[in-house]
């Protein structure tokens, strides 16, 4: 990310010819406004990251032969997906609301010796070198864990040729049984060559194990464990009540809103109008029209959930729900160098230090 830093100090007059100045800043209207420092408002948008895994289950090649043999019972004949979502996060962010763009005119009289900006434009700071926040928003997970053991490598010769697929199951079927007993004599003490120490003898019983399960799986099957993430943006405008954010199935994962494979997820977003009621004051001088903007946010109520499961309920302040302020021209007069910081992702104040040593 870059900060851009703008040192407007340059353009200042000595202090006699600037008794009165203040920070101007107007809308800006391409192709009239004078050069000057533009920057934007932002507008709050959600990034939201559905993080879910599968596990998939596969078929052993005897698994038709597990009951006879082990007494295995259901087993799986298919291979079968079932993809469940382990959590949802969201992180609010803003961008440039282009509806709210400004322009702080290079004018001599003009005392807002620094003015820091996100590479797209969005203030930061006032008087002081802010650095745009990083904010990761599309965070990739994807990661694979399977318990699959290939099973032909603990496979003696006499079951790798056996003449047909029953006598492969029973042959495979008594190997299991054999490996069993000789670890049931090992943990017994009844081995005919027992292990010298306790370690030798832990590493035989993980070995004998490792033997089992790996052909246990030509009967009962493997499992297969995948994690993936999904990210996408959503903006909130208004009041949303039970709209379907995306859905969701347990066979295909996560797949478009309109695809009736899967479960709806849905969003409610409530304005809980926290800002006050704008006092309109008749007696507003130009020159405020012409002060810094910033944003007054509102706090909203976010749920994401299904007919199941609840996954966000938050409350977080959105930019669009609230209004656009003023700061006062004083706190850029030549008696203080104001340091004014705002919200990367509402556009609200996030702190005002003033500094009266000039006085």
């Amino acid at each position: 990310m870059k900060t851009i830093n703008l040192l407007l100090s340059t353009f200042l007059l000595g202090a006699s010819a600037i008794s009165n100045a203040q920070t101007i800043v107007l809308p800006y209207v391409p192709g009239t406004t004078t050069e000057g420092v533009t920057y934007y408002l932002p507008k709050t948008e959600l990034s939201i990251t559905v993080v879910a895994t599968c596990i998939t289950q596969h078929p052993g090649e005897l698994n038709s032969y597990a009951g006879r043999y082990l007494k295995l019972n259901n087993v799986v004949k298919e291979t079968v997906r079932n993809w469940k979502i382990d959590n949802i996060q969201i992180t609010p962010y803003g961008v440039p609301d282009t509806s709210k763009v400004y322009s702080i005119p290079l004018k001599k009289a003009t005392i807002a010796p620094l003015v820091s900006l996100t590479k797209s434009g969005i203030i930061l700071s006032i008087n002081a070198n802010s650095e745009e926040e990083k904010i990761i928003l599309d965070p990739k997970i994807h990661k694979t864990e399977s318990n699959k053991l290939n099973s032909k490598d603990y496979m003696s010769q006499e079951i790798l040729y056996a003449g047909s697929i029953n006598k492969m199951a029973e042959l495979t079927a008594n190997e299991i049984y054999d490996i069993r007993e000789s670890r049931s004599d090992l943990t017994k003490g009844q081995a005919e060559n027992m292990p010298k120490d306790g370690e030798q003898l832990k590493l035989m019983i993980q070995q004998l194990n490792q033997q089992e399960e790996a052909l246990l799986q030509m009967f009962k099957g493997s499992e297969e464990k995948e994690t993936k993430s999904y990210t996408f943006t959503f903006t909130p405008s208004k009041n949303l009540k039970k709209e379907i954010l995306f859905r969701f199935s347990e066979e295909y994962g996560l797949v478009e809103p309109d695809n009736l494979a899967g479960e709806p997820i849905y969003i409610d977003i409530t304005d809980l109008k926290t800002i006050p009621a704008e006092q309109i004051d008749p007696k507003k001088k130009k020159t405020d029209e012409q002060a810094v903007r910033y944003n007054m946010a509102s706090d909203a109520n976010v749920k994401i959930y299904s007919r199941a499961n609840k996954y966000i309920d938050i409350t977080t302040p959105i930019a669009q729900f609230g209004r656009v302020e003023v700061l006062s021209n004083e706190l850029f007069n030549k008696r203080t160098s104001t340091q004014v910081f705002f919200n990367q992702a509402t556009g609200t104040l996030s702190k005002v230090v003033e500094d009266n040593s000039n006085k």
